[in-house]
């Protein structure tokens, strides 16, 4: 007891460790990081904290302004780029301008302010989930280290919660920890610290992967005496499909307020594999109950992602594409924008091909990913494959060449390395008979010691007791 005492106490130990590394870090960088869109969600978070949208306009472009003056220069994918020779004084001048001109055409409406045509603006308007949640930051903190604060905890949510997805499917201490550190270190880590609402969809998308593990397995029976039901790690491996169920439908009802498109491709994109793999269950003429049902939740969550979306007069894929082709529609929409719209797709992926050849970091990972799931049999894997491909629909619905150096669409894409390669920290299963994931999908060991209470596994069959994720070290 004492022994299982101390490796909780170490895991916990080293997940504060990263956290603090990591903190410790983005200290170098409070500022710096805006964008052309943070005016918009930072004037929206404003407008919710009491100021008036002239106020709240005027403080945004302050910070806006003030930030590019500390951005990098350097095209490095991950970092912000500045107009070159700009001065503070004419970044200010130049958005105080663009406001009273769009404000003098008719944009005189809503919580963000005038930076652009109202047609435009209510992209922003329709995430209201971001700027709610930046209020208390910038609030108390103001604008700057508000900003930068609210970054830092949504970078380590997500982070923890990539941890609890691993150590839920039942992978060692070490390997979650990996987990955790990739996900900081990689661009989602990144891009949860910019000010946009890209990172918070993102954390609240682990949310939903932790979910879907939940979901896919039956509870492990806990051992009071043995003390694997102590702990936060434990606790999250001792959650099971209810708690499950809970997660994705809140996660994804949070990610519809804050990004709803992104959360539309994530739900449907779960539905799809899990779909997919109950068919392969079936012809292996196993039971797919578990995944069948993972699978019509998250189809019928999807469905009702967009039918609020379109109930709420949100833009829909059509307008996202007119936004495209019109340049932020200040030119005429074009009566059929697709065919324009599938050429852009071909330019940006052959170029975006082109970066990947040239600097082959994601190849690297994505074949090491690869390794990952012909190697181990993980309910993580299906699950990681599926938020990879919310990743790049995303991004295709998206093919505008400005964000080739960037990863905040793409973003979920690189959630496939965090989660796959930590995999290969675990040595394989050495038992007489190869692990099937089909009949164990959360990847968890069998103990031989008991044989009783065995229990139906998610893929069909029996399995013996589920050994608790923790009780690993």
């Amino acid at each position: 007891m004492p022994n299982i005492r101390r490796k909780q106490h170490l895991g916990l130990i080293g997940m504060l460790l990263i956290a603090v590394a990591f903190a410790g870090l983005q200290l170098t960088a409070v500022t710096g990081r805006a964008s052309p869109d943070t005016k918009n969600y930072l004037s929206y978070a404003l407008s919710l904290s009491g100021e008036s949208r002239q106020e709240a306009g005027r403080r945004a472009i302050a910070y806006s302004c003030a930030s590019g003056q500390h951005a990098s220069l350097s095209p490095v994918p991950w970092t912000n780029r500045k107009a070159v020779g700009e001065s503070e004084e004419q970044c200010v001048r130049r958005l105080n301008d663009s406001v009273a001109y769009w404000t003098r055409h008719g944009n005189t409406e809503g919580m963000t302010a005038p930076f652009a045509n109202q047609r435009f603006m209510a992209i922003f308007e329709a995430r209201p989930g971001y700027p709610l949640f930046l209020v208390p930051f910038v609030t108390v903190l103001g604008p700057t280290w508000g900003l930068w604060l609210a970054g830092l905890v949504i970078a380590l949510a997500g982070s923890v919660c990539v941890l609890f997805i691993l150590r839920a499917a039942g992978v060692s201490r070490r390997a979650g920890l990996a987990g955790q550190a990739l996900y900081l270190a990689l661009p989602t880590g990144t891009v949860a610290m910019n000010p946009l609402s890209d990172g918070l969809s993102l954390a609240f998308g682990t949310v939903v992967l932790l979910g879907c593990v939940l979901l896919l397995r039956d509870r492990p029976r806990t051992d009071v005496a043995s003390g694997t039901s102590t702990g936060v790690t434990a606790r999250a491996g001792a959650a099971g499909p209810r708690t499950g169920a809970v997660l994705v439908a809140g996660g994804l009802a949070l990610m519809f307020l804050v990004r709803y498109s992104q959360a539309l491709l994530l739900a449907g994109a779960l539905a799809a594999v899990f779909l997919a793999w109950s068919g392969r269950l079936r012809l292996k003429r196993r039971q797919p109950g578990p995944v069948l049902r993972a699978a019509g939740l998250c189809g019928a969550l999807a469905a009702g992602i967009y039918a609020g979306a379109h109930l709420l007069g949100w833009p829909m894929g059509q307008d996202s594409a007119q936004d495209l082709l019109t340049h932020h529609y200040q030119r005429p929409d074009l009566p059929n924008p697709w065919p324009e719209f599938f050429a852009q797709e071909g330019v940006f992926w052959s170029a975006w091909l082109r970066r990947q050849a040239a600097q082959p970091i994601l190849p690297v990972l994505l074949a090491l990913s690869a390794w990952a799931l012909l190697r181990r049999r993980s309910v993580v894997l299906p699950i990681a494959l599926a938020a990879g491909a919310a990743g790049l629909l995303n991004q295709a619905g998206h093919p505008n060449l400005g964000q080739l150096y960037g990863y905040r669409l793409i973003v979920f894409l690189w959630l496939l390395p965090a989660l796959a390669i930590p995999l290969l920290l675990d040595r394989p299963p050495t038992d007489s008979a190869p692990h099937d994931a089909s009949r164990d999908p959360a990847g968890a060991e069998k103990r031989s010691d008991k044989p009783a209470h065995a229990a139906p596994a998610p893929g069909g069959g029996t399995s013996g007791e589920v050994r608790h994720p923790t009780s690993r070290s």
